[in-house]
């Protein structure tokens, strides 16, 4: 199924929306506990616990729009459902820290399978976005490889080593800082190996 178009504001609201949200609901309730069901819970377990469906349902939303999904999607949602359902079920924050770290090893893993078999897994999902020849899209996959790998030890690092405080904050602010940067630093890459791809769809 081909994928629909919507308004940019709306597809960006429902891609980080959910974690704005979480952001500032963690801002508001970090220094509070909840006492559910005779359990304590701390502000930042509440707060996973209303990210969880709220996440599931702008991914709902955003594929219901568009009538597609990336597989980076689908598997970011499996893992925030299945790390934050056990951080909540087991009043343990550290489930739903360890995602990121996850979810960056699983991305590092596929692209470095595709690799070792000489294909760029990463040019199934962005060959629409970035047109690049065969060793621009080798070039970036390796490179893309070497950053989500990174991304998983730094992760690692900030929550098992900094405050709840700092996590969010480089899980809200650093994470993404980091790929945009990344990507600026590719345009060496994408102009040395870009592509221009023929239109041959016919004016509306």
């Amino acid at each position: 199924m081909n994928e629909r178009p919507i308004a940019p504001w709306m597809k960006s609201a429902l891609e980080f929306g959910p974690v704005a949200l979480f952001f500032a609901g963690y801002l508001l309730l970090r220094d509070r506990t909840f006492v559910i069901g005779g359990t304590e819970y701390s502000g930042f377990i509440v707060v996973t616990a209303a990210f969880v469906p709220l996440i599931a349902l702008s991914t709902l939303a955003l594929w219901r729009l568009t009538g597609k999904l990336s597989k980076m999607q689908i598997v970011t949602l499996i893992l925030v459902v299945v790390f934050g359902g056990l951080s909540v079920w087991f009043n343990d924050e550290r489930f739903f820290k360890m995602k990121p770290t996850l979810i960056y090893l699983i991305f590092g893993a596929i692209l470095g399978f595709g690799l070792l078999r000489g294909t760029s897994y990463l040019r199934l999902v962005m060959d629409e976005m970035i047109p690049l020849d065969h060793d621009g899209w080798m070039m970036l996959t390796r490179r893309f490889t070497a950053l989500f790998l990174g991304l998983a030890v730094a992760n690692e690092i900030v929550w098992r080593t900094m405050s709840t405080d700092a996590w969010v904050n480089f899980k809200t602010f650093g994470l993404p800082l980091a790929i945009f940067v990344f990507f600026a630093l590719q345009s060496k890459l994408f102009a040395d190996h870009g592509t221009e791809k023929p239109d041959d769809t016919p004016d509306a």
